[in-house]
């Protein structure tokens, strides 16, 4: 079976951790651990989050004065891939000896059109006070808006269109590797109309969705996306919070889940198993083999015939 797995952006970096190298080298080793059992048995494509290396890394940017310009984030989302992916692919060849793993950097195709770039609203980097948000709003042009915890800058989430380097995935898989790719959702990019020439823009794209976009084009049989909760549960931080463990796409959506955690997780579920009639999954990261074999994790599967 082909897997495609999406790791949340706290599997190297959790709640509360400091953004140290240490740390995440340390964490690392859960993530491999958790995934090599399934690397033994499938075809696996790991995929993974950067929110908070990409927020530090804007940050240096930002406060280095030997630049005339902070770097533009689609940049900086392509030194994500090569900080994480580097750790993942040392924990995996750590845990799975003998075995090929490869870090791929990958670009993600977004309309030039998408409505999105009209309305920024993906928070990039640190909190700032007023008066620092309005200077640096003007100085380099920013959108900056208040989200729940301050004044941050915001950019685009466009939708993924297609992931550039899905061919050369699937080579690797032929060859029995283990590949991570479409880190942080992949470098976004547009393509000219006229020349096909490629321009990164300075924006992001949600890596669940990423990663379901990724597994259709490679012909994934599977999406597993892994979290820090057990399974998907409606009515959240309600007393009528209630588990989620076997549902369709349609009634996945009959629920609303929170846009800045969930809710990008339950649509990358179900627009895979909507537009490919597989199977995806949505649980925790240490329960990931349990997950795949049905004994954890919220199953999306397809409507049933005649249902």
């Amino acid at each position: 079976m082909r897997i495609v797995v999406a790791l949340g952006g706290n599997a190297l970096l959790r709640r509360g951790d400091r953004p140290d190298a240490y740390v995440q080298r340390a964490n690392v080793v859960r993530v491999a651990t958790a995934v090599a059992a399934l690397a033994h048995e499938h075809d696996l494509v790991i995929t993974h989050g950067n929110t908070p290396q990409l927020g530090l890394l804007a940050t240096e940017s930002v406060a280095d004065r030997s630049l005339v310009e902070p770097y533009p984030v689609d940049l900086l989302g392509a030194q994500t891939q090569g900080l994480i992916g580097t750790l993942l692919v040392r924990g995996l060849r750590d845990a799975l000896p003998g075995r090929r793993v490869v870090c791929l950097l990958t670009h993600t195709q977004v309309r030039g059109d998408d409505p999105a770039f009209e309305r920024p609203t993906e928070p990039v980097g640190p909190v700032y006070p007023d008066k620092v948000a309005d200077f640096l709003a003007a100085k380099h042009g920013w959108t900056v808006a208040r989200t729940r915890s301050g004044r941050r800058r915001v950019v685009p989430a466009p939708q993924p269109e297609r992931i550039l380097e899905c061919d050369t995935v699937r080579v690797l898989l032929e060859t029995g590797s283990v590949v991570v790719c479409a880190g942080g959702g992949g470098v976004p990019v547009v393509s000219d109309w006229a020349t096909g020439a490629l321009r990164g823009v300075e924006a992001v794209v949600d890596k669940d969705l990423a990663a379901a976009r990724l597994a259709e084009d490679v012909k994934a049989d599977f999406l597993l996306v892994l979290t820090d909760v057990p399974n998907v549960y409606a009515a959240h931080g309600t007393p009528d919070r209630r588990p989620v463990l076997d549902v369709t796409p349609a009634e996945l959506r009959a629920t609303v889940y929170d846009p800045a955690t969930m809710g990008p997780k339950t649509e990358a579920a179900a627009r895979f198993v909507e537009n490919t009639g597989q199977l995806a999954a949505i649980g925790a990261l240490d329960a990931a083999y349990e997950i795949v074999h049905g004994r954890s994790g919220t199953l999306v599967r397809p409507e049933l015939p005649g249902a």
